[in-house]
C-alpha cells in the first residue's frame, strides 16, 4: 500500500506542477496579445485648425474670395462637406 500512495502522491504533484505552469504560460501569452493589441491601436487623429474669424465682407468680390478659400479647403480633405455648407451658409447670411 505505502508504494501505491507514493505512486499517486507523485502523480498528483506532476499534474499540479503541469496545471500551474500552464495557467502561468497563458496569462503570459495573453497579456502579450493584449500588449500587441494596445499597439496596433490606430492614433486619434487630431481635429483639423478651427478657421480665424473673419469679420463680415460687406462686398461681393471678398465673399466669392472667400467661397474659393472654402472650396479649396474641402478640396484638399480640410473640411467636410457638412462643414463647408455651414461656412457657406455662414458667408452668404442664408
Amino acid at each position: 500500500m505505502p508504494g501505491l500512495l507514493r505512486g499517486i502522491a507523485r502523480t498528483a504533484v506532476v499534474a499540479g506542477t503541469a496545471t500551474a505552469v500552464s495557467n502561468r504560460v497563458s496569462r503570459r501569452q495573453q497579456g502579450r496579445w493584449a500588449a500587441q493589441q494596445e499597439n496596433q491601436a490606430p492614433a486619434p487623429q487630431p481635429a483639423p485648425p478651427a478657421e480665424p474669424y473673419a469679420p463680415p465682407a460687406t462686398d461681393m468680390t471678398s465673399k466669392i474670395e472667400q467661397l474659393k478659400q472654402l472650396g479649396d479647403l474641402k478640396a484638399q480633405g480640410v473640411l467636410t462637406e457638412a462643414e463647408f455648407e455651414d461656412q457657406k451658409r455662414k458667408l452668404l447670411g442664408s
